[in-house]
């Protein structure tokens, strides 16, 4: 137990962090915020000076065959099951910095602490996930999928967000060297046997702020279940000649949608069940725009999250049959893309007991969170490797140029991952 009680923290841990996330941020600045695109250059940058400061701390890299990134000891020769501290390296477009970001520099801190005492701990790798984010092909957790051997091969079909002309996914891992039949058979691509994947991340919500917790255990992942483009089909027409009982307006449609769905939402809140909805895209034809136009076409997204898969399931229901009773009220109809579902995940109880042992030795209380964002522990969950989360204090929120890690907070959470690591 004394092995616990010491720190691993270094006077350098600070000045480290500090430099790295800044060095990633400056390379990947886009305007007011960062943008490293998901097997784009923006995170083939951020490998780069992973790589660099990696080698700088003594630490060997490697790629995995569905281009991540793996840190490792190079004194530890150790073939038992590793754990596995990793994050994401990409971000949303004109994003934050913090985001996935922290985590890889924490497990990278964590690492080269461990030199000279690695046999207390079990054998300890870093992963830098690309493709998380699912802002740039409409699905999330690509780098971690494919390494496990579940990323649906129709995903690899998928367009970028800018258009088919940008090409699909399967070209974006081309790009970076990845190999796609091997990830299109499903075949699971990790170098070594996993033994726990730990992950610290910002907490992308306002809870930890309002209740004055630098740090926290996760308990569970949202999982979710969305159309990235439904169209509402309606009938364009003159604005002054066409009367309500003939109209068949698309925005109106689509409005009654929302506002039906927003409504059962509230319902099944006031049910104790757990769930959040979003349509975060939702517009018409530039090319038609007019004052004068009732509009004939809606494109627009539909997202719904919980911790309970069956509430996932019969949300979804719900605005199946919305969409039916209003498509023959209004006379429109609703066109679907394939529906897009990740399962909720579940963090391992014997993690976050140790974790918090590990703050009650320090003197302080571990509260507990879920987390209503998606991350790539829940992957690994899924596939039956036992996963836990830390997160880390964060103002302004996530996804925009405003998140605000408090350093302090950041080395907080790293230490006690270390320590977590020490007592396993």
């Amino acid at each position: 137990m004394s092995a616990v009680m010491e720190p691993l923290a270094t006077a350098a841990w600070r000045s480290q962090a500090d430099a790295l996330l800044r060095e990633v941020a400056d390379a990947t600045r886009d305007g007011p915020g960062i943008t490293r695109e998901s097997y784009g250059p923006g995170e083939d940058a951020a490998l780069r000076l992973l790589e660099r400061h990696a080698a700088a701390l003594g630490l060997a890299c490697e790629y995995d065959r569905a281009r991540n990134l793996w840190m490792r000891l190079p004194e530890d020769a150790r073939t038992d099951p590793v754990v596995v501290i990793g994050s994401h390296v990409d971000s949303v477009p004109q994003g934050g910095n913090y985001d996935g970001l922290a985590g890889v520099v924490a497990g990278m801190l964590v690492l080269s602490a461990l030199r000279g005492r690695h046999g207390d701990a079990p054998p300890v790798r870093v992963l830098a996930l690309r493709g998380e984010e699912s802002a740039w092909y409409g699905r999330a957790y690509m780098g971690s999928m494919a390494l496990l051997g579940r990323l649906p091969a129709a995903a690899l079909q998928l367009p970028h967000r800018a258009g088919a002309e940008h090409g699909t996914l399967a070209d974006a891992l081309a790009r970076c060297g990845a190999d796609l039949v091997a990830i299109a058979q499903g075949t699971p691509l990790l170098p070594c046997a996993v033994a726990a994947y730990l992950e610290l991340h910002i907490e992308q919500g306002p809870v930890m702020v309002a209740r004055g917790w630098p740090v926290a255990a996760v308990t569970g992942i949202r999982g979710n279940v969305r159309h990235n483009r439904v169209r509402c089909l309606g009938e364009t027409g003159h604005s002054g000649a066409v009367p309500r009982w003939l109209r068949k307006d698309a925005v109106l449609a689509v409005s009654q949608l929302l506002s039906r769905m927003d409504e059962h939402w509230r319902v099944l809140l006031q049910m104790g069940m757990d769930l959040v909805m979003t349509s975060g895209i939702c517009t018409t034809p530039a090319q038609s725009h007019a004052v004068s136009v009732i509009p004939g076409e809606v494109q627009f997204s539909f997202e719904a999250r919980s911790q309970d898969a069956a509430t996932l399931e019969r949300f979804h229901a719900l605005m199946q049959d919305e969409c039916r009773a209003i498509a023959a009220e209004r006379g429109v109809r609703f066109e679907f893309d394939d529906r897009l579902y990740t399962a909720p995940a579940t963090m391992d109880e014997a993690w976050i007991q140790r974790f918090e042992a590990v703050a009650e030795r320090a003197g302080q209380t571990l509260e507990r969170i879920p987390s209503g964002a998606g991350h790539d522990a829940a992957v690994f969950a899924a596939a039956g490797i036992p996963a836990a989360m830390l997160f880390v204090r964060n103002a302004h929120g996530s996804h925009n140029p405003q998140e605000a890690m408090d350093i302090g907070d950041f080395l907080q959470g790293t230490e006690w991952l270390a320590q977590g690591l020490l007592a396993a």
